[in-house]
C-alpha cells in the first residue's frame, strides 16, 4: 500500500559502491568486505509538537476539556471552528498538559482534511501502527488494517491527536480502544458516538490584546483597535503582531490605519506561505459552486442576520435557504448563535466574500438586502404605532436590525441618482422608520436621511413623499434650534400638501409651524396654527395627531402663563396617549404637567411627574425626553432647597444635551457654573 509521507521507512541501509562484492561471506575479486549491520528503526511514540510559548487565554475552554477528559475511558474530544481560530494550538496545549496520563504514546497526525487529497482512514491507521512497530508488514484491506490498529492500541494508554479532520467518515475508523484519548480538530462540525464537541470561537478582546502585546509589546495603546480589525481571530492577531515585531520602522498607528482599509487586509495579514486569506480559501474550496455563490452574497450583511434575511438576499425558498445555512455553519464558514438564533460572517470572512463577488452578484444582493430591511423597518414602525408592549417590540426590532437598516439606506442613497429602484428605496426609508428614527437618530443623521430622500422623491416625481421629507427636515432643524430655517421647510411642505390635497400632511405642517413660532416666542401665532391642525386631525380621525395638537396648545398656553388651561390640555393628551399606548407622548405629557405644576408652585407634585417622565424616557431610550426630565427635575429640586441633588441632575442632563447638540446646552452649562460658585 502507499506509504504516507510522514510515516517512518521500513528499514534503512548503507550502500557502498565498488568493483567487488562479498556474497554469502565469500571474497569476490580479491578484497574482503564486511556486511553493513542493518540500522534499527526506532518507534516514534512521542510526537507532539509544542504549543507556542506565547499561548494566551482560553482558560474556560481548557477547563471544559480537562473536565471532559477526566471522565476516563475511550474519551473523544473534538474542537471545531473556522480556519485560524486556534483549534490546533488549543489541542496541543491540553495534550501537553495531560500527556503524563498517557505514557505509552502521544501521536500527532495532520489528516489534511481541507487539502485536495485528505488522508484515508487506512493512511492514518498505518501511520499510528508504524509509530509503534516501524517494520510491520500491513494488510491492504481497511478492515484487516483496522484489526491490527486496534490490536496495537489495545491495553495501552495512548494519546492520539488527529488534526484537521475532513469529516466523520474519515475519523470514525480511527477511534481507539478503551484507555486511550482521541483528540480531533476539524473545520467541519460532525458527531460521533461519545464525542465531546467544542466549537471554538474567537478570542475575547482582553485576551486578543494580551496576545498582540506578548508578541510585539511596542503595539501599546493600539492593541485594542488592531485586535478589533483582526476580528479577534488568533491567526490574524499573530500575523499582525509578527509584522509589527519584525517591521520596526512601521508605527503601530500607521499599521492600524492601513489595516482599517478593507483592500489592505489580505496583504497585511500574511507572512511567507501563511495568510488569513489562504486559510479562508481552503474552506471556501470545499463548497460547491451554488453554495459558494450564496456564501459570497452574505458579504452584504454588515452584522448579524436571520434566516429570513438570507433567503431574501438569495431570493430563495425558506427550506432551500435553511439547508444552505446549515451547510455553511457545518463547514465553519458561518457563525450561529443559539441564544439569538442569528447568523454572522466573521469580519475577515466578510472581506473575503465581498472581494469574490461579481458586479452582478453584488448588485443583486445589495438591492435585495435594501428591499428586505425596508420591510423590516416598516414592521418596526407598525409595531410602534400599536403602542404598549408592541411599541417596545418595534423599538427592539429596530435596535436589533439597525446596522442592516442603515446599510440598506446607505446603499439606496449611493445609487439613487442612476437607479430608479434605489431611488424608490431611498425615498421610502425615512418614512418607513418614522417614530423609531425620531427616538434613535441624532438630528443630523435624520437630516442626512431626509435630504437623500428628498432628492430621490423629486427625481421619481413623488410629491407626497417630497412634502413629508420637507416637513421632517424642518423638525430636525427645529430640534437643533434653527427655527427660521425650519419654518422655510414647513412652508414648502404645507404648499405641497395643499396642492395635492394631502390633509394629513397639511395638518402636520400646520402643527410644526406652530411649534416653530412657539420656540420663537410668538405664542398667539402658534396657537392659531395648532388650532388649524387640530381641526384637520379631528376631521380625518388622526388620534395621534390630535394628541400632538392638544399638547402643543398646552405648551403655548403655559408659555403665556395660563397654567391651569395648559394643565387641562395636558390631561386630555395623557388620556389619548394612554388610550393608544403611545409611551413617548405619555412621557412628554407627564413632563409638561410637571412644568405646569412647578409654575403653579406645586413643586412636590412637579417632581413626581418628572420622575414618571424620566422612567418612560429611559424605558424607550428617548434621549431628548431624558435630558429634559433631568433638567426640569434639577430646577425644581433647587427650588425645594436641595442644591446638591439639583447639580447632580443638571450634570446628567448637560451630558446628553451636548451629545445630541441641543441648543439648550449653553443655558444649562451657565446655570451649573452659577450653582457651583454659590
Amino acid at each position: 500500500m502507499r506509504q504516507d509521507d510522514n510515516s517512518a521507512p521500513k528499514s534503512l541501509g548503507v550502500g557502498i559502491s565498488g568493483g567487488q562484492t562479498k556474497v554469502d561471506g565469500d571474497v569476490v575479486g580479491g578484497n574482503k568486505y564486511v556486511a553493513a549491520a542493518p540500522v534499527p528503526v526506532i518507534p516514534a511514540l512521542h510526537q507532539l509538537p509544542a504549543p507556542p510559548d506565547d499561548f494566551t487565554g482560553r482558560e474556560d475552554e481548557l477547563r471544559e476539556l480537562r473536565t471532559a477528559i477526566a471522565s476516563g475511558g475511550a474519551t473523544i474530544s473534538g474542537l471545531t471552528g473556522q480556519g485560524g481560530v486556534g483549534k490546533t494550538v488549543l489541542a496541543l496545549k491540553v495534550a501537553h498538559e495531560i500527556k503524563g496520563q498517557f505514557p505509552d504514546a502521544q501521536i500527532y497526525l495532520n489528516l489534511l482534511g481541507v487539502s485536495e487529497k485528505p488522508l484515508t482512514p487506512s493512511d492514518a491507521m498505518a501511520y499510528v501502527i508504524r509509530a509503534f512497530e516501524p517494520e510491520a508488514r500491513l494488510p491492504d484491506q481497511e478492515q484487516a488494517l483496522a484489526a491490527v490498529y486496534r490490536s496495537v492500541l489495545d491495553g495501552k494508554r495512548a494519546l492520539l491527536l488527529m488534526d484537521n479532520a475532513k469529516d466523520a467518515a474519515q475519523v470514525r475508523p480511527l477511534i481507539p480502544p478503551t484507555g486511550s484519548l482521541f483528540l480531533v480538530t476539524s473545520r467541519l462540525r460532525f458527531t460521533l458516538p461519545g464525542l465531546y464537541a467544542k466549537d471554538l470561537e474567537t478570542l475575547p478582546p482582553v485576551e486578543a490584546d494580551e496576545l498582540l502585546l506578548k508578541i510585539a509589546p511596542r503595539i501599546g495603546g493600539e492593541a485594542r483597535a488592531i485586535a478589533r480589525l483582526c476580528g479577534y481571530l488568533p491567526q490574524a492577531l499573530r500575523l499582525a503582531a509578527t509584522a509589527l515585531a519584525e517591521r520596526v520602522n512601521m508605527a503601530p498607528a500607521d499599521y492600524r490605519q492601513r489595516l482599517a482599509e478593507e483592500q489592505n487586509r489580505p496583504k497585511l495579514l500574511a507572512a511567507g506561505n501563511e495568510s488569513v486569506e489562504a486559510s479562508i480559501s481552503l474552506s471556501y474550496g470545499l463548497l460547491d459552486d451554488e453554495t459558494r455563490k450564496r456564501w459570497r452574497m452574505l458579504g452584504v450583511f454588515p452584522e448579524t442576520f436571520d434566516g429570513t434575511a438570507a433567503a431574501a438576499v438569495w431570493s430563495a425558498e425558506k427550506n432551500s435557504a435553511e439547508d444552505t445555512l446549515g451547510v455553511l455553519t457545518q463547514y465553519s464558514m458561518l457563525e450561529w448563535n443559539e441564544k439569538t438564533h442569528r447568523y454572522r460572517l466573521h469580519d475577515l470572512m466578510r472581506d473575503f466574500a465581498r472581494q469574490k463577488l461579481t458586479d452582478e452578484e453584488r448588485y443583486e444582493a445589495s438591492l435585495r438586502h435594501a428591499q428586505h430591511y425596508l420591510k423590516v423597518l416598516g414592521n418596526a414602525k407598525g409595531l410602534y404605532k400599536k403602542g404598549r408592549d408592541s411599541l417596545m417590540s418595534g423599538l427592539a426590532l429596530f435596535d436589533q436590525e439597525r446596522g442592516n437598516i442603515e446599510a440598506g439606506q446607505a446603499w439606496a442613497a449611493e445609487h439613487a441618482a442612476d437607479d430608479s429602484k434605489a431611488a424608490e428605496l431611498c425615498s421610502d426609508y425615512p418614512d418607513a422608520g418614522l417614530y423609531c428614527l425620531d427616538l434613535r437618530q441624532h438630528p443630523r443623521e435624520r437630516i442626512h436621511w431626509r435630504e437623500a430622500g428628498l432628492a430621490a422623491a423629486k427625481q421619481i416625481g413623488r410629491r407626497s413623499a417630497e412634502g413629508a421629507h420637507l416637513g421632517n427636515l424642518g423638525n430636525a432643524y427645529r430640534i437643533l434650534g434653527e427655527n427660521l430655517r425650519a419654518i422655510e421647510y414647513y412652508e414648502q411642505s404645507l404648499q405641497i400638501s395643499r396642492a395635492i390635497g394631502d390633509r394629513l400632511g397639511e395638518g402636520n405642517a400646520l402643527g410644526s409651524l406652530g411649534n416653530a413660532y412657539e420656540s420663537l416666542g410668538e405664542n398667539r401665532r402658534a396657537i392659531e396654527y395648532h388650532n388649524q391642525a387640530l381641526l384637520i386631525d379631528r376631521e380625518i380621525g388622526d388620534k395621534r395627531g390630535e394628541g400632538q395638537d392638544l399638547g402643543n396648545l398646552g405648551i403655548s398656553y403655559d408659555s403665556l402663563g395660563e397654567y391651569r388651561r395648559a394643565v387641562d390640555y395636558y390631561y386630555q393628551v395623557l388620556g389619548i396617549a394612554r388610550e393608544i399606548g403611545d409611551r413617548e407622548s405619555e412621557g412628554k405629557t407627564l413632563g409638561n404637567l410637571g412644568v405646569a405644576y412647578k409654575n403653579l408652585g406645586e413643586h412636590g407634585r412637579a417632581v413626581e411627574y418628572y420622575r414618571q417622565q424620566l422612567q418612560i424616557a429611559r424605558e424607550i431610550s428617548d434621549r431628548h425626553g431624558e435630558c429634559t426630565a433631568l433638567w426640569n427635575m434639577s430646577l425644581t429640586l433647587d427650588k425645594l432647597g436641595d442644591r446638591k441633588k439639583a447639580i447632580k441632575f443638571a450634570e446628567a442632563s448637560l451630558k446628553i444635551l451636548a451629545e445630541i447638540e441641543h441648543p439648550g446646552a449653553p443655558k444649562v452649562r451657565k446655570r451649573l457654573e452659577e450653582w457651583r460658585k454659590a
